[in-house]
């Protein structure tokens, strides 16, 4: 006998977790929508050439990469945004430019399991690619916001998450300022760390790995570590035409965003936002929750404008940002935040008559016609037994009758989460059930 088990680092989903993320998904796609951002999809496997030295070193370390049947040298995906830019590169003159997607899917990274952290994972992500506009970052920005805001993530009005907000432009400005530039990878790689590990880690890493002397780590944490004004900062790198650059555009971004309604208790600037990839190139983001700051951010992105150019000699410059769906469902188990229903459906129809049960599958036709999800019991038990059924899997509503309501033409709805009950007139049976629905979310 074959011992029933799941790799490490991969799980199965039970139908409550999946209904969670299928919600969530369903969200982003209406909020992705809105704004215009079209659907694609790419091959879960690619050349591993078009994913090497990409994201990194890290990045290529976790890839899940062998030789196919073909003996072709392949990898998994580690991420959507490399996809991207090769999908883009091949298909730029069949989409037309400007050209906004968003794509909903699994990737793979061999690391290192941990909480909200997986080996198999999904990310929701939203671009635009072909143009260099702030505008596409002030967008970006504002989809970030109404996405939080539709999942959930408000009270009262106010937003319960923080977008910090940071441009490389600044952060290779201030590298150049310190006059360690040429380190620059390995020093952002570094500052990525910070919220995790924290200062004196940082300054380890930047001394033992980078090769940076103890001052100018120091240096560079003091700067990058300071509240942000971007006033200041752009008087001290005046002379940087590509910090200044970056300075302008998130002055920009500010005051595009206030306008446009954003509240600005939602959008900070954060200079020690510095995002792991070695891609990015302009605006950055990561958001994290009020509630729940340590469990990371929960979405993140930021401006690439030359990862299609390792594809084609054509500019197709890029920014967008990724939903961590499983790292904020995680946080939302540990707020409270999901139910433990395990089918779509809210409403149950028992069978009380073997005899009547066309009437039964009569009415489940009509409530499905309406909008109202709705479930049969597959067989005439005893009530109690399939009021508990119904109860385990978290239906809201159960539509009774026996003899005496099919007599009479009404029906006993029964509220499973209060318990009351109400005798509904058949005729008037969907537009009641959808008042009761509505008034319960």
């Amino acid at each position: 006998m074959i011992t029933p088990r799941v790799l490490g680092g991969f799980r199965d989903y039970l139908p409550d977790a999946m209904m969670a993320r299928e919600r969530l998904m369903e969200t982003a796609r209406r909020v992705y929508r809105s704004y215009g951002f079209s659907p694609i999809d790419t091959p879960v496997l690619e050349y591993s050439e078009i994913l090497l030295g990409k994201g990194g070193d890290e990045s290529d370390k976790q890839l899940f990469r062998f030789r196919d049947n073909g003996d072709r040298d392949v990898a998994m995906r580690f991420d959507l945004t490399v996809p991207l830019a090769r999908f883009s590169a091949m298909h730029a003159g069949e989409l037309g430019l400007p050209f906004k997607r968003y794509h909903i899917a699994p990737v793979w990274r061999g690391e290192k399991p941990q909480k909200g952290r997986y080996r198999e994972f999904v990310q929701c992500d939203f671009d635009t690619i072909g143009t260099l506009s702030n505008a596409a970052d002030i967008e970006t920005l504002m989809v970030i916001y109404d996405l939080l805001s539709a999942i959930g993530f408000t009270q009262n009005g106010q937003p319960q998450f923080g977008i910090r907000v940071n441009n490389r432009l600044i952060l290779n400005g201030v590298l150049e300022q310190l006059g360690v530039a040429e380190k620059s990878v390995g020093v952002l790689r570094a500052i990525d760390k910070l919220p995790k590990v924290g200062r004196e880690a940082v300054l380890a890493e930047m001394v033992e790995k980078v090769s940076l002397s103890s001052d100018q780590a120091a240096q560079v944490l003091d700067l990058l570590s300071s509240e942000a004004d971007l006033d200041q900062l752009e008087k001290l790198l005046a002379s940087n035409a590509k910090a200044s650059e970056g300075v302008a555009r998130l002055k920009e971004l500010l005051s595009a965003a206030k306008e446009a309604g954003i509240p600005a208790s939602a959008v900070t600037i954060d200079l020690s936002i510095a995002r792991g990839l070695d891609y990015y190139t302009g605006t950055i983001y990561e958001t994290f929750l009020t509630a729940l700051p340590t469990i990371g951010s929960v979405c993140s992105g930021g401006r690439y404008d030359n990862l299609a150019g390792l594809f084609t000699k054509e500019q197709l410059p890029g920014i967008g940002a990724s939903l961590g769906l499983d790292r904020l469902l995680a946080a939302m188990e540990e707020l409270g935040m999901i139910g433990h229903a395990t089918t779509p459906a809210v409403v149950f129809v028992p069978q009380f008559d073997e005899s009547k049960l066309g009437a039964y599958m009569h009415l489940a036709r009509r409530l499905r016609a309406a909008g109202i999800a709705t479930e049969v019991y597959p067989e005439a038990k005893k009530l109690g037994k399939q009021l508990q059924y119904a109860d385990r899997k978290g239906f809201r509503l159960a539509v009774i009758a026996g003899s005496d309501e099919f007599a009479k033409g009404e029906w006993q709805v029964k509220d499973l989460q209060s318990g009351s009950k109400e005798m509904i007139a058949d005729a008037v049976l969907e537009t009641r059930l959808l008042e009761i629905l509505a008034a319960g979310k």
